[in-house]
């Protein structure tokens, strides 16, 4: 059962922007060079974590010989070339266009930094600035704990100039542990999940499963409806 809102929180990589992969391609490099590979698994428990955290769980789940810092390096270096060809997921450019048309307020919660929200969204910059605020729990100080907790919900939520009950924002994403996330924080979640991520067990967690943007009916919570 779905309940109307008033404000929406976007996730980016794999929910407007199709840059999951372009991560997947450069951890799998990184991986590479030391003789590992990067499996289902260990992807499903990277995404929607800070950077820092990211790169702690694949040296751990990998057992690679570098530190953080080190990861962290050679991660940015191939980012500066990768990040930028990132493109629009289907639905993404239509369903922000016409909320921001017609006056709902928007935002975006990720777990990446701004420095890589930037180089994502180089090609996007005018369908991002509609979106009122960013909240990066890679560098914001008020995000202590990333997703699945609710941190970065709460607190975009909160920027908001109306300050909205948690119960009235909706949140769009496509990780597990941002639907954990969103639900934590009281507020209703549209997944939209990789179809390489398993759904048993996992969709009864969001109050509605889509597989694109596409199929999202505006007005099945409340917000004003497509124009025909």
């Amino acid at each position: 059962m779905t309940v109307s809102v008033t404000h929406v929180i976007f996730d980016v990589d794999g929910l407007l922007l199709d840059s999951e992969q372009l991560y997947t391609v450069i951890n799998e490099k990184i991986a590479e060079e030391y003789g590992r590979e990067v499996t289902l698994q260990v992807k499903r428990k990277i995404m929607g974590k800070k950077e820092t955290e990211v790169a702690q769980i694949l040296i751990d789940e990998l057992q690679l010989p570098i530190t953080v810092a080190e990861f962290l390096l050679n991660d940015r270096q191939q980012q500066e070339v990768l990040l930028p060809t990132a493109e629009l997921l289907p639905g993404a450019e239509k369903l922000v266009k016409h909320l921001y048309k017609h006056c709902v307020p928007i935002a975006v919660a990720t777990g990446s930094s701004k420095r890589s929200i930037e180089l994502k969204t180089t090609r996007h910059r005018q369908l991002f600035s509609h979106f009122h605020h960013f909240v990066y729990s890679t560098d914001d100080p008020e995000v202590v704990h990333s997703k699945p907790a609710p941190d970065c919900f709460l607190i975009a939520a909160s920027r908001f100039p109306d300050n909205p009950e948690t119960s009235r924002c909706l949140v769009l994403e496509d990780a597990i542990n941002g639907v954990v996330a969103a639900r934590a924080a009281g507020m209703q979640c549209v997944w939209v999940p990789d179809p390489e991520q398993p759904q048993d067990g996992y969709s009864e967690k969001a109050t509605l499963t889509l597989e694109s943007l596409l199929q999202f009916k505006p007005e099945q919570f409340g917000l004003p409806p497509y124009d025909i």
